[in-house]
C-alpha cells in the first residue's frame, strides 16, 4: 500500500555523484592517454582498435535510455508480462543485423552510414538523411535529459535544473575530450550501475512481498501472466505478432542502420570482434529485459490493491517506479541514490552516444565534403562539434520543460523518419536495381506515411478494448481524502487539438505502437522498388561494392566450411 515517500539523504547525493565523477574521470583519462593520437578518426571512432566486450556494454546502454528503464516496469504493470515476448524481436533483430548490415558497413570503413547514400544515390540524399537524423536527435535527447531530471527533481526533491545542467555538463566533457573510447568505457561503468538500481529495488520488494512465489502468485491472480495472445488485429497494443514482427522491425533498424549503433561497432579491431559485441549485446538486452518483466511484477504485487496513480499520489503512470523506490528504499541510505544514479547511467550513455555520432556525421557529411582541412583540424573540430551538441542538448532540454505535450508530440514525428530511412538502406543494400529517383520517392512517401500514422494516433486514441489494460484498484487505499500529487510528468496529449478533431474520426483506431516503423519501411521499400522499376533502374550498372556480397555473410563461410569438410570426408 502506498505511504509518504521520503526525498534524498546525504548518502544518495553521494552515490549519484559519485556516477557523475567516475564517468568524467574516464573520459579525462581516456583523453589524457590518447593526447599523442590525432586524428578526428581516432576520436570518433577510436582508431578501430576496440575489443568486443566493451564495445557490447556500450550497444547495449546505448538504446537502453532513461527513458526505457521508467517505463517498461510500468507498461508490464499495467497490460502484463507478455511485454517480454519482445526478446524474441531482440533474436531476429541481431541476427540480421550481423549476417547483413554489420559486415556490410564495415566493409566499406565509413564514418557516417549517410555517405553510404551518396556512394550508392547520389549527395542530395545524403544530405537528406544526414539533416533528418541531426534533428530527430536533437528533439530526442532533449527530453531524455529532460524527463529523468523532472522524476528525480519531484521524486527526491532535487533541484531540476541543477540536475539536468550537471549530468550534461558530465556528459559533454567526457565526449569532448575522450571520444568514442570513453564513450565506450564509461558505458561499461553504466550498465553495472543500470543493473544495480534495478536490482536493489526488485530484491527489496522481493523481501517486502515475502518472496518471489508471492510476486508471481500475485500476478497470476492479477492477470499479470499472460504470455500468449495470437490475435492478429494490429490495432491491438501488445500482441504477440505486434510484439515480434513490430520489434523486430524497429530493433533491426537501430542495431542495422542508426549512426550511433554502426558507428559503436565498426570501431572493433576486426569484424569478428564486432560480431561478437553484437551477440554478448543480445545477453545484455535479454538481462534488461526480463529484469524490467520483473520489476513490473513486484510493483505490481506492491501496489496490487492500491493503485497510486488511480488514488491520486502520482499524476502519470510513468512516475510510478521513482514512487516505488523513494516508497520501500527510504529506510536505506544510498540506495535510492543508487536507482537514480541507473536512471542517469541510462541518460548518460544514450547521450554521450549521440553527441559522438552527430559529431560524426556533421563533420563528414556537412563539413568535409566542402572543405579542405587537415587533420588536427578535423580533431580539433570534433571536439568542438561534440561540446556545441550538448549545449543543444540542454536547450532543448529547457524546451521541453516548456513546450509539454507539443514536445512530446514533437519526439513522436521526428521518430517516423527511422522506418523510412531503413527502407532507404535496405533498398541500397539489398536491391540493385535500386536508383536515387526510387530511392527518394521512397524515403519521402514512407515519411508522410508514417506522419499519417502518428497523428492518427494522436487525435484518435486508440480504445480499451483494444490496448486491454489490465485491472487496478484503490480498495486497499487507507485514506480518505484525495492526496495532491507527488509527482508530475511531461504531458502527452494536446488536449485541445486532439478533442477537437476526434470528433471527425470517431471510431477510426490507431493502430499498435509497434507497428509505426514498419509502416514506413514498407511504404519506402515498396514504393522505392516500383518507381526504380518505372525509371530504368534495372538497366543501371551498380558497383557490387555497393551492395551485400554473399562474402559478407556469415552463413555463408559457414555454409562453405561444412561443404568442405564434407568433400573431404
Amino acid at each position: 500500500m502506498p505511504g509518504v515517500t521520503g526525498s534524498f539523504v546525504v548518502a544518495d547525493y553521494v552515490v549519484f555523484a559519485m556516477l557523475l565523477v567516475l564517468s568524467a574521470a574516464i573520459g579525462v583519462y581516456t583523453g589524457w592517454t590518447a593526447r599523442g593520437q590525432g586524428g578526428a578518426g581516432h576520436f570518433l571512432t577510436g582508431s578501430r582498435k576496440l575489443t568486443a566486450l566493451p564495445v557490447s556494454a556500450s550497444l547495449i546502454t546505448t538504446f537502453m535510455s532513461s527513458v526505457t528503464l521508467l517505463t517498461n516496469p510500468v507498461e508490464v504493470y499495467q497490460y502484463g508480462a507478455i511485454f517480454g515476448l519482445l526478446s524474441i524481436s531482440y533474436i531476429v533483430a541481431i541476427v540480421v543485423s550481423s549476417e547483413i548490415f554489420l559486415p556490410f558497413f564495415y566493409r566499406l570503413n565509413i564514418t557516417s552510414v549517410y555517405e553510404y547514400l551518396e556512394l550508392r544515390f547520389n549527395r542530395t540524399i545524403r544530405l537528406l538523411g544526414t539533416l533528418l537524423f541531426i534533428a530527430q536527435a536533437i528533439l530526442l535527447n532533449g527530453l531524455i535529459i529532460y524527463a529523468p531530471a523532472l522524476a528525480l527533481n519531484q521524486g527526491a526533491g532535487t533541484d531540476l535544473w541543477g540536475v539536468i545542467i550537471s549530468t550534461a555538463v558530465v556528459c559533454t566533457l567526457y565526449c569532448t575530450v575522450g571520444g568514442m573510447k570513453a564513450v565506450v568505457w564509461t558505458c561499461v561503468l553504466q550498465i553495472g550501475v543500470m543493473l544495480a538500481g534495478n536490482l536493489s529495488v526488485i530484491i527489496k520488494a522481493v523481501m517486502l512481498q515475502g518472496g518471489v512465489g508471492t510476486i508471481w502468485s500475485d500476478a497470476q491472480q492479477g492477470g499479470r501472466i499472460n504470455l500468449w495472445d495470437f490475435d492478429p488485429n494490429p490495432q491491438r497494443r501488445n500482441t504477440f505478432w505486434t510484439l515480434t514482427i513490430g520489434g523486430a522491425f524497429g530493433w533491426t533498424t537501430t542495431y542495422g542502420t542508426n549512426q550511433a549503433q554502426v558507428q559503436t561497432y565498426i570501431s572493433c579491431k576486426s569484424v569478428t570482434h564486432a560480431r561478437v559485441a553484437l551477440y554478448i549485446n543480445l545477453l545484455g538486452l535479454m538481462a534488461v529485459l526480463l529484469s524490467s518483466v520483473f520489476a513490473g511484477l513486484c510493483l505490481y504485487s506492491v501496489y496490487k490493491s492500491c493503485d497510486p496513480h488511480t488514488a491520486g499520489l502520482v499524476s502519470a503512470s510513468d512516475q510510478l517506479m521513482p514512487y516505488l523506490v523513494m516508497d520501500i528504499l527510504t529506510g536505506y541510505p544510498g540506495l535510492p541514490g543508487l536507482y537514480f544514479a541507473a536512471v542517469y547511467s541510462g541518460t548518460l550513455s544514450t547521450v554521450s552516444c549521440t553527441i559522438n555520432s552527430l559529431a560524426a556525421v556533421t563533420l563528414e557529411d556537412l563539413i568535409k565534403p566542402f572543405t579542405s582541412l587537415s587533420a588536427k583540424q578535423l580533431s580539433i573540430l570534433s571536439k568542438g562539434l561534440s561540446f556545441v551538441y550538448g549545449v543543444l542538448f540542454v536547450a532543448m532540454a529547457g524546451l521541453a520543460s516548456f513546450m509539454g505535450g507539443l514536445m512530446q508530440a514533437s519526439v513522436i514525428v521526428s521518430g517516423v523518419t527511422q522506418g523510412s530511412m531503413f527502407g532507404v538502406f535496405t533498398l541500397g543494400i539489398l536491391c540493385p536495381f535500386a536508383n536515387s529517383k526510387g530511392c527518394l520517392s521512397g524515403l519521402v512517401s514512407g515519411v508522410m506515411a508514417s506522419v499519417c500514422v502518428i497523428l492518427g494516433a494522436l487525435v484518435s486514441t486508440p480504445t480499451p478494448e483494444m490496448t486491454r489494460p489490465l485491472p487496478l484498484t484503490t480498495e486497499g487505499c487507507n485514506f480518505t481524502t484525495s492526496l495532491n500529487s507527488t509527482f508530475t510528468a511531461l504531458p502527452t496529449q494536446l488536449a485541445p487539438f486532439t478533442t477537437a478533431i476526434h470528433r471527425g474520426l470517431d471510431g477510426w483506431h490507431s493502430i499498435s505502437y509497434l507497428y509505426y516503423g514498419v509502416i514506413g519501411t514498407l511504404v519506402a521499400l515498396i514504393v522505392g522498388i516500383i518507381v526504380s522499376l518505372l525509371t530504368g533502374g534495372h538497366r543501371e550498372k551498380v558497383d557490387p561494392t555497393l551492395t551485400l556480397k554473399r562474402e559478407d555473410t556469415l552463413s555463408y563461410h559457414l555454409f562453405k566450411f561444412l561443404k568442405e569438410k564434407c568433400i573431404e570426408s
